[in-house]
């Protein structure tokens, strides 16, 4: 995958592609209701870190590479807290919307 490109899952691209739009509504339907994060190797709440780390501090996602299946993506991240940094993120999905997913640096 070249920078810039989509993930080529489709749940992860709606995820990607919810958080540069920062269309919250998007981003909840993509996740499942009982969704849970890990952040950095502790789980967070969902519902706080959403709005903390990806709306209320505009986060904007520039995917980098991905694995072959499509669940794991490294990504150039950007957000007010944080600035610029290199991230990986593993998602586990079903039933087309995502379970789980996994972050910290890349």
């Amino acid at each position: 995958m070249t920078s810039s490109a989509k993930p080529s899952h489709p749940a992860v691209r709606a995820f990607v592609d919810a958080i540069n739009a920062q269309d919250q509504q998007a981003l909840w339907a993509v996740l499942a209701k009982d969704a849970t994060v890990v952040d950095v190797g502790t789980e967070r709440d969902l519902h706080a870190w959403v709005e903390r780390e990806l709306f209320s501090s505009h986060a904007r996602m520039e995917v980098v590479r991905e694995s072959a299946d499509g669940l794991s993506i490294g990504a150039r991240f950007h957000n007010d807290i944080w600035g610029d940094i290199d991230t990986a993120w593993e998602f586990t999905v079903s039933d087309g919307v995502i379970r789980r997913f996994v972050t910290g640096p890349g």
